[in-house]
């Protein structure tokens, strides 16, 4: 057998164990994690969902071999009780999602469509995922409430306000909307920047969800570096787009941060 046949044989068995992996995984988890929702005290729920959530996105990383050093700043991880914490972060990767979650837990808004994704779908309709349909207005609006109502609760809600998915370290602008509900419940923000070794091939740009998964499937082990900078404080009578330009500035400065780490290791 020729070196090239091998080792294409090697990157097929790759794929094929970590896709039929995915697919185990959440088809495995889910049913679990619903029946036991259903048997759920309402106060204890939001702590069963985030173990479930860290346990189903820890599972995924490290069968798609996405080695992860998370780093906070002073204060960073401190969690407040007494008021919800929008968490904001680039988005690069379909990886992102598990990596926020593993770290995090809570509530992820997400693209609309991906309510239909096969499996995945699934499992974040089951877990609370807030859905929005970035191109209609209605939905925009209908977010803004869900989101201050769960920061409101006290939870934790996970967004990319770039909107959509980029490659390379440039932060674009953030979107205003989930920082309306921030500022309505006096919630905590906190910027989260994420980096992937450079070549990795981790970005999800110009592809379907399924070809994504696929090549991720194939590639090898993956770097990456997460930094949770410390909340930014919200001035009295601060606007929506004022703290969006502030947290996207923080989220650059930790991305090249984390961008410095992960190559450097």
């Amino acid at each position: 057998m020729t070196l090239t046949r091998a080792s294409g044989l090697r990157v097929l068995a790759r794929k094929a164990v970590r896709i039929g992996g995915f697919v185990g995984i959440t088809a495995g988890l889910l049913p679990l994690y619903v029946a036991r929702d259903r048997l759920t005290s309402t106060a204890q729920r939001s702590r069963v969902r985030n173990r479930w959530l860290r346990r189903w996105s820890g599972s995924l990383l490290r069968l798609f071999s996405v080695r992860v050093r998370y780093s906070e700043e002073g204060g960073a991880g401190v969690v407040d009780r007494d008021r919800g914490r929008l968490v904001v972060a680039n988005h690069r990767s379909a990886l992102d999602v598990g990596i926020l979650l593993q770290h995090f837990g809570g509530h992820m808004v997400s693209r609309a469509d991906l309510a239909n994704w096969p499996i995945v779908g699934a499992a974040a309709r089951s877990v609370g995922t807030v859905f929005v349909d970035r191109d209609s207005t209605v939905s925009g609006a209908a977010t803004i409430r869900e989101v201050r109502a769960l920061l409101r609760d006290r939870e934790t809600v996970l967004v990319f306000p770039e909107g959509t998915t980029f490659e390379g370290d440039v932060v674009r602008p953030f979107l205003a909307g989930a920082f309306v509900g921030a500022l309505r419940t006096g919630a905590s923000v906190v910027p989260v920047g994420i980096a992937y070794a450079t070549g990795s091939g981790a970005a999800f740009v110009g592809e379907t969800f399924t070809r994504h998964l696929s090549r991720m499937a194939e590639a090898l082990p993956t770097n990456a570096v997460v930094l949770v900078g410390a909340a930014i404080p919200i001035r009295e009578r601060a606007r929506a787009a004022d703290v969006a330009r502030e947290a996207q500035e923080a989220v650059q400065r930790l991305v090249l941060e984390a961008r410095r780490e992960v190559d450097a290791s």
